[in-house]
């Protein structure tokens, strides 16, 4: 049996109370915001969230050490392992009524995300994959669908995704991804963790983002990848500690991160 299978089942289990939680509070007239050090917003279903999935792992994994997004980090675990919580990504979307958000659940092994969980409860639908277990979609684990990157080799015929434009342009690739935009046959901005999953189904061929945390990230890795994908950072190298993304088919990996190689610099470094 694989080693990772019961992790994989129990994510399905945090999903599920995660869930019930998140859509209580989803678009309730008492929610409750506020804005984090960072002047990001967080919201009560988030803090909430976050306990419940950290109380569950308390008793079913007490070896293992916690990262979330809300909490930070506690010890370090003994065994390498370590999961990492994203509540909710797309706490905007949350509070605004879009229902494009989703909890992500990850394990690492070490520096590797071996296991990841997306449950977007309002969209009815979940991701989740395994180290050599394969990725599947659905609404749960009984009837679920294979998933499998899209066989697009060329940047012309490409469904291209990525963040928003503002934050390219203070990364100072603005050109560089406008040039891949006219270049592409279609771009659209899906944004937070639709676009990748998009990537995983095969609906999507490229999705790029320049700024991102751990948390944001490591239940990302493990469904692209085992659907066939590629997943790195803009440097080509691991993306599982957070900073930039750049998941794709993995035919259109190398042409991709060779045209995001170039870098203007940006106002704050002029001046």
């Amino acid at each position: 049996m694989n080693r990772y299978a019961d992790d994989l089942s129990l994510t399905h289990i945090l999903a599920d109370a995660a869930d019930s939680i998140s859509m209580a509070r989803f678009r309730a007239l008492d929610l409750h915001v506020e804005a984090k050090p960072d002047l990001t917003p967080v919201s009560d279903a988030d803090t909430t969230v976050e306990k419940a999935v950290r109380a569950t792992l308390a008793r079913s994994r007490p070896r293992d050490a916690v990262t979330g997004e809300e909490f930070g980090a506690g010890n370090a675990s003994a065994n390498g392992r370590r999961w990492v919580i994203d509540p909710i990504d797309g706490t905007k979307n949350f509070i605004r009524g879009v229902p494009i958000w989703a909890t992500l659940i990850a394990l690492l092994d070490g520096d590797e995300p071996v296991v990841g969980m997306v449950s977007a409860p309002a969209l009815g639908r979940r991701w989740w994959a395994g180290k050599d277990l394969g990725a599947y979609a659905g609404r749960h684990p009984a009837g679920a669908q294979t998933l499998k990157v899209s066989g697009v080799s060329q940047l012309a015929d490409a469904s291209f995704c990525y963040a928003s434009l503002p934050a390219w342009e203070a990364d100072g690739r603005l050109p560089a991804m406008l040039d891949l935009m006219r270049d592409s046959w279609r771009s659209r901005a899906y944004g937070d963790f639709y676009g990748h999953m998009l990537v995983a189904e095969g609906a999507v061929d490229v999705m790029v983002e320049p700024e991102l945390s751990m948390w944001d990230l490591a239940a990302l890795i493990p469904i692209v990848t085992e659907a066939g994908g590629a997943f790195t950072n803009l440097a080509g190298g691991s993306a599982a500690g957070g900073g930039s993304a750049v998941a794709t088919n993995g035919r259109l990996h190398a042409e991709i991160l060779d045209r995001l190689s170039t870098r203007e610099r940006t106002w704050s470094e002029l001046t």
